[in-house]
């Protein structure tokens, strides 16, 4: 005769709910960077929380990368849009200033998926000195060259500056350290 173990409904009610947060969260992360498609916003750091009230209500917390970010919109949709398509209609995204986003929270997958695509990966530096003066250790992607030189200070995107490398002579974007 084999024994069952005895039921406990709360320890299981709380492992179901651990599951569906574990289920939103991982919806949530499938979102990528409409202006960087090659990074995720978990490995971009934009993603801050996710929470799942009484009710069953999914609230997702995102963090923009500066104020007035273009890409939060579509992030935002992209979130609900995952999340419905995994059982959660009733989802809500919440933007939060804090904590501040900084470049401090991309992931080190996040700064390879960057090189691999040919964007230099901003710096692990902080303070407005990393704002205002660029970096002399902007590593080129391609080669890898150190010997590189910044050509605007805007780049594609808001978050990147155009840079050359006088090594190669390829031009690249490099993330700006926030």
């Amino acid at each position: 005769m084999v024994s069952q173990a005895p039921v406990d409904p709360v320890a299981d009610r709380a492992r179901a709910q651990r599951a569906r947060l574990q289920a939103a969260r991982a919806a949530a992360a499938r979102v990528t960077d409409p202006e960087v498609p090659v990074l995720g916003i978990d490995d971009l750091g934009i993603l801050h929380d996710v929470a799942i009230d009484e009710a069953g209500t999914v609230t997702v917390t995102i963090l923009p990368t500066y104020s007035g970010c273009p890409a939060m919109g579509a992030i935002a949709l992209g979130i609900e849009a995952e999340l419905a398509r995994d059982g959660f209609p009733e989802a809500r995204v919440k933007l939060t200033n804090t904590p501040a986003w900084s470049t401090e929270r991309m992931s080190e997958a996040a700064r390879e998926k960057l090189r691999a695509c040919g964007i230099s990966p901003p710096e692990r530096a902080s303070g407005k000195r990393a704002l205002f003066s660029p970096s002399p250790d902007v590593v080129c992607p391609r080669c890898g060259s150190p010997d590189t030189e910044r050509v605007s200070e805007f780049g594609s995107t808001a978050c990147k500056a155009h840079w050359r490398c006088r090594a190669c002579r390829e031009p690249f974007d490099h993330f700006k350290c926030i």
